[in-house]
Parts: structure tokens; sequence; C-alpha cells
């Protein structure tokens, strides 16, 4: 084996990329935890934001509309690297300021949990968009019949709206959970320690830029096919007992 990867010229870049020292490869899967950790949490934190915001838009007043579009807006309107400087050193100076004012020392943000706020806040305003046009494909019957019933809002909403949506809401939820997924290399900029930061240095470190930017886009390709798996099922789950996309019942 060791002569064949010698033939290859592969010996250095497995060396390279070993999860013992001198290799990187624990930094690496390090930096991919970390990605998943700030990847889940943005993107269960844009879905909370999504309800809400596809509720506001659809059934609030007309001062929450305006608002919630003024939010979407601006939020898909401005890149997504500008957006994460803006709420980062912005939202971190506001959080200090607050803490000021209340007599308490500055506060520390973790890596993790500054960029879940980050992302969270730019995933809310896509899954706004995306649950609104799911929830606006539910059939009105199925709603009218859960309120002729006596069905309160919130009940409607958790036992009608949410599970007949969510066949129509999960491609365009898998498409956000990808896009937050790779978004977490745009907070290397600030220094959070994830995926591409941890590539960054140990290409820097030993130059091999080529093998640890290979392994690191090989690692978010694996990512991705394996989200596809379990989205694909997810999406078969929430459509049983309904009729084939594009065919009939």
């Amino acid at each position: 084996m060791t002569e064949l990867l010698d033939a290859l010229g592969l010996t250095q870049s497995v060396a390279l990329l070993s999860l013992q020292p001198p290799g990187w490869g624990a930094n690496l899967l390090r930096g991919l935890a970390n990605s998943l950790r700030i990847a889940a949490g943005a993107f269960a934190f844009g879905l909370a934001i999504g309800l809400a915001g596809a509720c506001g838009k659809l059934y609030g007043g007309v001062i929450l509309r305006d608002l919630l579009a003024v939010y979407t807006t601006v939020i898909r309107a401005v890149p997504e690297l500008v957006l994460i400087l803006i709420l980062y050193y912005v939202g971190t100076d506001l959080l200090n300021q607050a803490a000021a004012a209340l007599g308490y020392g500055r506060v520390e943000l973790s890596g993790v949990a500054a960029g879940i706020w980050v992302l969270g806040i730019v995933q809310g305003a896509y899954a706004t968009e995306v649950l609104r046009g799911a929830i606006q494909a539910v059939p009105p019957g199925q709603l009218e019949a859960a309120r002729a019933f006596g069905m309160p809002p919130l009940t409607v909403l958790r036992r009608v709206t949410v599970p007949a949506m969510l066949g129509h809401a999960m491609p365009g939820l898998a498409n956000l959970w990808l896009i937050a997924t790779k978004d977490t290399a745009l907070l290397a900029i600030v220094g959070f320690s994830e995926l591409t930061l941890e590539t960054q240095q140990a290409a820097a470190s030993t130059r091999a830029y080529f093998t640890f930017f290979l392994a690191a886009g090989a690692l978010y390709l694996l990512v991705t096919l394996l989200s596809g798996v379990v989205f694909a099922r997810m999406e078969r789950w929430a459509r049983r007992g309904q009729p084939p996309v594009g065919g009939s019942a």
C-alpha cells in the first residue's frame, strides 16, 4: 500500500491529513464539527424566525407586514458576507452598550453563539418566504374545516397548517440547510474556528494548499450528499398519504 501511495505521490498528502500530529486531519474534523454546530443552530433559529415571519406576513396587520417585507427584502438584497460583518460587529457593539447601561461588564460571545445569531438572522429571511409559500399551498378547505370544528388559531397552526405545509416546504428547507452549511465558511472572515479557517491555517502552515482545500471540498461534498439523503427521506415522510408530485391521486 505504501509503495502504491509513493508511486502516486500521495504519501505526503496522507501524512498531512493524518489524525495524529504532525497531521492536520483532527483540526479539519474539529472545524467541520464547529461548522455543523453553527449551521444546525442557525437553521433552527432561522426556522423559528421564518415561521413567525410567514404567519406575520399572511395574518398580521399592515404595519407588521410592511416591517417583515423590509426585513426580507434587505436581507436578501445585501450580500451575505456584508451582512455577516454588519450583524457581527454592530450586534456585538449594541449588546455591549446594553450591558454597560445595565451596569454589567463587557460581554464576550462564543464563536458558536455569534455564528448562530448572525447566520440565523440571514436564514430567517429566506425561511420566511419558503414557509409563506408553503402555507399558501395548503388547500383552504382544510383550514376552513379546522376552524369550523372550533379549533383556536394556534391549534390550527400546530395540527393542520404545519403538517400540511411540510411537504411543500421541504425542498426549500433542504436548500436552506445546504446554504447554511456553506455560509459557515464566510464566518472565517471574523475569525470563527470552522472548517474553512482551519483549512486556511493548515494550508498556510504547510504550504500544501491544494491538498487541504481539496480535502475541505470533499468534506463539504460529503455533508451535501448525506444531507440530500436525509431530506429526501424527510420529504417522503412529510408527503405520506398525499398523491405523488405531478402524479394523480
